[in-house]
């Protein structure tokens, strides 16, 4: 492509944006006409009746008046006059759509050296001074030994109390064992169970299992805090070990028989118990194992039959009572009383009969007589009820009897809404006299109140029960038929009669 030398001139020239130019003019001269030609462009976007919204900004960035521009304009102002910082501002400066600060009063007039406004008139002048107040932020206003623990300069007594304070302290420089053991001879004699276990943690992190088991058996304090500590996170195996190395079968096996707790599966927590059989537990406990063991197996097989038997609905007691929740993994006394409330009549030597489950685990009479009696009363099964106290004797005399007390028989009986006949059968069998009037009167059984009243001859007490039963009610009559006697009125005036002669 050829151009003359004429046509390059021309096509310079004519730029819209010069970028350098040959003419012999002074480039700050050019520079300041280029600048006006700008601004020149910029204000025919600005209307000139919005100069009340638009806020005067130097060429810096920063608005003219703020207190960053006031004290530029302050340090500058010795060496010109005030027309010639008028100059300066007009032409340095430029319009702008900015917001207007909401604030009607700017610290530049201070500066300029203003008159302050009234509501400002109180403040006193030093507050405005040029010196600032010595002021800090939360953390640069912290003392340098505050963070003394990031250069790795703590003692070992000041390692332990910042953790005791719950302070930020890093323990990664104890490197060596023997500033470990000692770290942990301190937090020991600081008697603080947290910085303790702080300092347990960190040495079961850097520290071999032997290491630290070795070392923790001469020291029991920190010994006892570390196998807390792993029941508490639950870190079996590493306490499994522990013990191990210690030779605390006992405690081994009893470790290891709390895992069965975790596991849900019905068949798998037997397997599982069958295993913790042979542990080196004690002779008690050994004996809990293995019975908790063949009751696990017990339920498994009632849970299927009755499921079964629920499910086809040929069973009378399934269908007018419903079972609410399964019999899996529930204690030995809930077992009891589910067998006496769905299988009380079956014979022994099925496993779910109440008979087998007594012989089998060896359950006490005053256990076995309550919780049937329970069972049977929510039944309302009074046969059984009577049928539970009746014995005989060699003779072939029936007599009740009752290992837990009449008295709680005839709570139970309540609670469960037993006809007032049942109720004064069981209260008249209560031997104490007291309790079984307490007990008649709190039930209303009126027979028994108004027979032991007559029998102890006790006129007061049978004038004082005669105002708490029905106006014309049979009990009324009966007691003033006893009252009216010619035997028992007889036998209360004499002993009005000596009571008067003694006193």
């Amino acid at each position: 492509m050829n151009r003359t030398k004429g046509d390059e001139e021309e096509y310079w020239n004519s730029s819209k944006f010069k970028a350098f130019t040959f003419d012999d003019e002074d480039d700050e001269l050019s520079q300041l006409k280029e600048s006006k030609r700008a601004v020149n462009s910029l204000r025919d976007f600005v209307d000139d009746d919005d100069d009340d919204d638009l806020e005067r900004v130097s060429w810096t960035g920063e608005p003219v008046g703020s207190i960053s521009w006031s004290i530029k304009e302050t340090a500058g102002s010795s060496g010109s006059t005030s027309e010639g910082r008028e100059q300066m501002k007009g032409r340095n400066s430029f319009y702008t759509q900015l917001p207007k600060p909401p604030s009607t009063y700017s610290l530049s007039s201070f500066f300029r050296g203003c008159t302050m406004p009234s509501k400002l008139a109180s403040v006193p002048f030093s507050a405005l001074s040029d010196t600032p107040a010595k002021t800090y932020s939360p953390e640069l206003g912290r003392p340098k030994g505050e963070y003394r623990d990031y250069s790795n300069d703590w003692s070992l007594s000041d390692t332990v109390r910042r953790l005791r304070q719950g302070k930020v302290c890093s323990l990664e420089r104890f490197r060596s064992l023997q500033d470990k053991l000692q770290l942990l001879e301190e937090a020991i004699n600081m008697h603080d169970g947290n910085v303790i276990t702080a300092v347990l943690i960190f040495l079961k992190r850097t520290l071999s299992k032997e290491i630290l088991f070795r070392e923790l058996e001469v020291r029991q304090v920190a010994l006892r805090h570390l196998i807390h500590f792993l029941k508490e996170i639950g870190d079996q195996k590493l306490l499994l070990d522990l013990f191990r190395f210690l030779d605390r079968t006992e405690e081994l096996a009893l470790s290891h028989y709390r895992e069965h707790l975790n596991i849900q599966d019905p068949e798998k927590r037997k397997e599982f118990l069958k295993t913790c059989i042979g542990l080196p537990f004690s002779a008690e406990d050994s004996a809990h194992v293995q019975d908790q063991y063949t009751l696990l197996e017990r339920q498994i097989i009632i849970e299927a039959n009755d499921r079964h038997l629920e499910s086809s609905g040929q069973t009378e007691i399934f269908r007018k009572h419903p079972r609410k929740a399964s019999i899996l993994n529930m204690p030995l006394v809930t077992t009891l009383f589910y067998a006496c409330f769905y299988h009380y009549t079956e014979s022994e030597g099925t496993f779910s009969s109440p008979v087998n489950l007594k012989k089998t685990f060896k359950i006490p009479d005053r256990q076995y007589v309550l919780t049937a009696l329970a069972a049977r009363a929510k039944l309302r099964a009074w046969n059984d009820v009577d049928a539970l106290f009746t014995t005989k004797n060699w003779l072939g005399y029936t007599k009740k009897r009752a290992p837990i007390g009449f008295h709680r028989v005839v709570e139970i009986l309540h609670k469960n809404s037993a006809p007032v006949q049942i109720l004064q059968e069981y209260v008249n069998l209560v031997e104490d006299v007291d309790t079984k009037l307490n007990l008649a009167t709190k039930f209303k059984c009126h027979d028994v109140v108004i027979d032991t009243c007559r029998d102890l001859k006790d006129r007061q007490q049978l004038l004082a029960y005669r105002s708490k039963v029905d106006k014309g009610s049979a009990e009324e009559e009966k007691i003033d038929v006893i009252l009216s006697s010619s035997p028992f009125w007889k036998s209360w005036l004499y002993v009005k009669s000596l009571s008067l002669s003694l006193a």
